[in-house]
């Protein structure tokens, strides 16, 4: 009897040999079909990804890669559909998790949300975390949707699991590559609010300030626009704002981040990063004791960036109290940052610092 075919693994692929075999080889064991969709690889990726499966499919590149991505979907023969960049990596402990969920999988979920790591320190502590719908129920109702920064809409019944999935990025890609599909896709059509917030933080990886501020304006401003895009623009907006050495205008943008929701510790951390900036050490220790004690929300759906909530605040505090004159106050906190990051150099050398006017 053939045995059913449960997960099926959907990538889509370009010049990915450097990456692809330890992608797939950290999944194998997990998925029961693996369908690769190449956009025109140059390199040795087919040959690689043949080593795992054969249904490996060749898709014209169309400067959209929502189209890539469902027509990986259309060739999938399984009851769930699981995703993944050949940049992604799954750990083993979370290679066991997703094991025990495959055993145990509840057929009447339609969307299982996964985290996502995509920045590390040093030590490969994860940095930058938010969840993704990375499991669906392969029933024709899920598709994905952007040109850029594609993604599928949840619906249905819906679970969130602590199991995460590692984005581990070794090379650069082309800077623009993302703001030439935006700048191509705005000529006919027009853009909706998660597009305008994409491509506002295009511009201004870009150091196009005054452009990216004009396009996140329109998502901040339009009360259709959901909360995590709003935030995430009004963040944006207030990194142009300091790039362009607005200080005023970034503090009030960061202001009005709290009549949309509840305070997130990156925006209370580039508040005092401000008044640090501005020599208003009182100031900016508020701020920061406020970041210590936010909450991390996960599941709110918005980007988590996890220094903000302990590390980076209690550091900041270290320097604060330094310029106050409270060496005691600002040991404390360099102490507290190291109980985080025990590796980080700027710490050490700050606990030398201590350590030798102790003395």
């Amino acid at each position: 009897m053939k045995q059913e075919i449960l997960i099926s693994l959907c990538m889509i692929v370009k010049n990915e040999e450097h990456c692809i075999y330890r992608c797939l080889n950290s999944v194998k064991d997990f998925a029961d079909e693996i369908i690769i969709v190449d956009t025109g690889s140059t390199d040795n990726t087919k040959n690689i990804a043949c080593q795992f499966t054969e249904k490996i499919y060749d898709f014209k590149w169309v400067n959209d890669f929502s189209k890539a991505r469902n027509f990986a979907f259309s060739k999938a023969n399984g009851r769930y559909l699981f995703w993944l960049d050949a940049d992604d990596y799954i750990s083993e402990d979370n290679f066991l998790k997703l094991k025990d969920l495959k055993k145990n999988l509840d057929h009447s979920i339609d969307v299982y949300m996964l985290k996502y790591e995509i920045a590390f320190d040093k030590a490969g502590n994860s940095t930058f975390t938010y969840y993704r719908e990375r499991l669906l129920k392969n029933d024709g109702s899920f598709c994905f949707l952007g040109a850029v920064h594609e993604a599928v809409v949840p619906h249905g019944k819906i679970e969130y699991l602590d199991i995460s999935i590692k984005h581990l990025k070794d090379r650069a890609s082309d800077p623009k590559r993302n703001l030439k599909i935006y700048e191509e896709l705005k000529k006919y059509k027009f853009l909706d609010e998660r597009e305008l917030y994409y491509y506002g933080r295009e511009l201004f990886y870009n150091k196009k300030y005054k452009q990216a501020i004009s396009q996140l304006n329109k998502v901040i401003n339009n009360n259709s626009s959901w909360v995590e895009n709003i935030l995430g623009a009004l963040e944006i907006k207030a990194d142009c704002q300091l790039a362009l050495k607005k200080y005023d205008l970034a503090l009030e943008t960061l202001y009005k981040s709290f009549s949309f929701s509840y305070p997130r510790a990156n925006f209370l951390c580039r508040i005092g990063d401000i008044f640090m900036i501005q020599n208003k050490f009182n100031q900016a220790i508020f701020w920061y004791l406020n970041a210590l004690n936010c909450e991390k929300n996960y599941i709110s759906g918005g980007f988590i960036l996890e220094d903000y909530y302990c590390f980076y605040p209690a550091l900041q505090l270290c320097v604060a109290y330094y310029y106050l004159g409270n060496l005691k106050k600002s040991e404390e906190f360099n102490n507290l940052a190291l109980s985080y990051k025990p590796y980080d150099e700027t710490a050490l050398k700050n606990k030398d610092f201590f350590g030798f006017i102790n003395n």
